[in-house]
Parts: C-alpha cells; structure tokens; sequence
C-alpha cells in the first residue's frame, strides 16, 4: 500500500514538472515586470519620436517665413 502511494505521488510529481516545462515553454518566463518595463520604454520611444517630429515641423515653418 506504501508503495503504491509512493508511486503516485512521484507520477504527480513528474506531471506536475512537465507542465511548469511545457507552460514555461510556450509562453516565456517573462514576468510581468519585464513586460511593463518594455511597454513603458516603447511609450518613451513613441513620444521621443512624436516631440522630433513636431520639432521637425515647427523647423520647416520657421524656414517658411
């Protein structure tokens, strides 16, 4: 009867590892953190390439005058 319980538990064991793989796996251990971290430098970028343009703009008109 020990030995049986033994076995099941190591077989749960074994399932439950191949998931956390299988899971890690396909979606990336990226953590929420990470994720956060590259959308607020992609938000950054955006706006430092929205202010440039704009400056670009208001260089163009300057010369227009």
């Amino acid at each position: 009867m020990a030995r049986q319980v033994l076995g099941s538990l190591l077989a749960a064991a074994v399932l439950v590892a191949v998931v956390i793989v299988v899971v890690t796996w396909r979606i990336g251990p990226t953590s929420t953190a990470e994720l956060d971290a590259r959308e607020e430098r992609l938000e950054q970028r955006i706006e430092a390439e929205e202010e440039a343009r704009e400056e670009l703009e208001d260089l163009r008109e300057d010369r227009g005058r």
